[in-house]
């Protein structure tokens, strides 16, 4: 049988955002003199600025090693791509896709940093066939953000999935988690390696293993297919 539109994950590459994330301790960074520094105890517009300034020299590292490689690998001309590092942020803006690096103190351990890392505005889906592209961001993903076009409430969701019908261990199964406070709710489906988190404004699918750009999509894809399936309209209609 034909694979239809809604099968295909190059169909909505252009609506996720590839979310990868990494980070340290505060004091490794190379800005950091401890005989003239004090490590953040607090979030907070001086310390975040504090960040800002002495993460500039990795930021900007990282950022012009991606500006360089993907120029190469995608044979990219002068007005095909741009770089614009404003710390504790950098923006790489080219014609297929933007790549943004952000650097943020950790709210729950301020002496410690998390890096994030975003693929987004894809413009084709069709670049999920380029092995350069996919080479140039290989092992850089573990998450898949997804804005859900209307929202829905989290209790909903946790309804539609526990009124499911048929053998808990069936492939293709929806299961969910959740805290008793229903904030948000963790969905898995039996035989893909992910869970998808949702919130009611936004859905995200996050792997144990970093991926590729077409790894991850595919993966998302089968997750999507699995909830086009149900019969419930709350899960059939949420991706």
């Amino acid at each position: 049988m034909a694979k239809s539109p809604a099968d295909d994950p190059r169909s909505f590459i252009s609506q996720v955002s590839l979310v990868g994330r990494g980070g340290g301790a505060f004091k490794k960074l190379r800005g950091f003199d401890k005989s003239r520094h004090t490590v953040p105890d607090a979030v907070n517009n001086a310390t975040s600025g504090f960040l800002a300034k002495l993460c500039t020299p990795e930021l900007s590292e990282e950022a012009e090693d991606f500006f360089q490689r993907a120029k190469a690998a995608m044979s990219y001309k002068r007005k095909d791509m741009s770089l614009d590092v404003t710390s504790p942020m950098a923006v790489l803006s080219a014609k297929d896709f933007t790549f943004e690096i952000t650097y943020a103190l950790e709210s729950a351990d301020p002496s410690s940093y998390a890096i994030t890392r975003t693929l987004h505005s894809i413009k084709t889906g069709d670049l999920l066939r380029v092995a350069e592209f996919n080479e140039l961001f290989a092992g850089q993903f573990s998450a898949i953000a997804f804005a859900l076009k209307k929202g829905v409430r989290v209790e909903a969701v946790i309804d539609a999935v526990e009124g499911l019908e048929g053998d808990a261990d069936a492939e293709g199964k929806i299961h969910v988690d959740y805290p008793s406070d229903y904030r948000d709710c963790t969905l898995s489906v039996t035989g893909i390696a992910a869970a998808v988190v949702c919130d009611g404004a936004t859905l995200e699918m996050r792997f144990e293993k970093s991926g590729s750009p077409r790894e991850l999509i595919e993966a998302f894809a089968a997750v999507r297919k699995a909830f086009a399936l149900t019969k419930d309209r709350a899960l059939a209609g949420l991706l």
